[in-house]
């Protein structure tokens, strides 16, 4: 079968899905549908946001669907008539199987790990978090439990020691988008998928998805657990923690960047040393951890030294 001939469904929702659409349509694969979650109210104002698939599909005039609800009789009837041969799912919900069923060759997803290592919501934060210095991406073909398919095709990606999770994420979409093409192309040109089933004897780690508290930094860990932590959470959802003046002003402070000091000291930890013009750093228990772009609630993100330019900290300024 010519990849023209070859009808594709895409599922997606984020940024990271976007480069995988992207790059069926500019090699002239034929997608014909798009599928991506209602639209949304979000920011201060709860302003109507569309998802960035939405807006690349709307951009490219795709076919688009947005169902409330994937058991909808009228969705699921629009989804038979499309005939697809393929589903691809980047960074979408769940399918129930009448969906990810419903193709000729499967339904296959994109994950941001070297599956069966951290099955979940969040693969690219919690690798970093957990210190890790390689991760990886894997397509493989949905089944009933989440992220348990048989794999396809795995790549290895390095995490530099100072890598952000934006930044991963980043590369990361890059590679994947390729190893989405490699996976077509294979499907395209095999009759028997070679797949490789995940194992079931091993607890692998896994990677939850990031709430609020999950966010909040613990000051009385070691420096290279927090630094990671920081980096981890950052851009989004961001590490953070309550600034405490000496004076009890209390404010909530977003963490994006940190360097990391291993140190002897007696202080308490959470403590504030500065010099109040470049450094702000904080005593955890094997050291300090540096902060150097940070954002106070209902403020704008800064560098250190300009957030130092407007506040400064007296003996008794803590993080907790």
């Amino acid at each position: 079968m010519d990849k023209k001939d070859l009808r594709i469904v895409f599922m997606g929702t984020p940024d990271f899905a976007v480069e995988s659409l992207r790059l069926l349509i500019h090699l002239e694969y034929q997608v014909v549908a798009v599928i991506t979650s209602p639209d949304k109210p979000a920011g201060r104002g709860q302003k109507i946001q569309m998802s960035a698939v939405k807006k690349f599909a709307t951009d490219h005039s795709l076919f688009l669907l947005q169902p409330e609800k994937l058991k909808d009789p009228v969705f699921l009837q629009t989804l038979t008539d499309l005939n697809p041969d393929l589903q691809i799912v980047v960074a979408f919900r769940m399918l129930p199987e009448v969906v990810w069923s419903l193709p000729r060759f499967g339904t296959f997803n994109l994950h941001a790990s070297l599956l069966p290592s951290y099955r979940g919501a969040a693969p690219i934060n919690w690798a970093i978090i957990n210190g890790e210095t390689e991760t990886g991406i894997t397509t493989f073909f949905l089944s009933h439990e989440i992220d348990t398919g048989e794999i396809i095709l795995q790549k290895r990606i390095p995490i530099n020691e100072h890598d952000s999770a934006g930044e991963l994420h980043d590369r990361m979409m890059i590679e994947g988008a390729k190893l989405v093409i490699d996976t077509v192309d294979i499907i395209l040109s095999e009759k028997t998928i070679a797949t490789v089933e995940q194992p079931n004897d091993i607890m692998p780690k896994t990677a939850p998805k990031l709430f609020t508290d999950t966010c909040r930094i613990d000051w009385s860990q070691q420096v290279e657990v927090v630094y990671n932590f920081i980096r981890g959470l950052s851009p989004y959802p961001a590490a953070w923690s309550n600034l405490i003046f000496s004076d009890s002003r209390t404010y909530n402070v977003k963490i994006f960047a940190s360097e990391k000091e291993v140190a002897t000291h007696q202080l308490l930890y959470g403590t504030i040393v500065s010099d109040h013009k470049k450094v702000m750093k904080v005593a955890v228990c094997n050291g300090f951890v540096h902060i150097k772009n940070l954002q106070l609630a209902g403020k704008k993100r800064l560098p250190i030294e300009d957030f130092l330019r407007g506040y400064t900290f007296d003996e008794g300024a803590k993080m907790e």
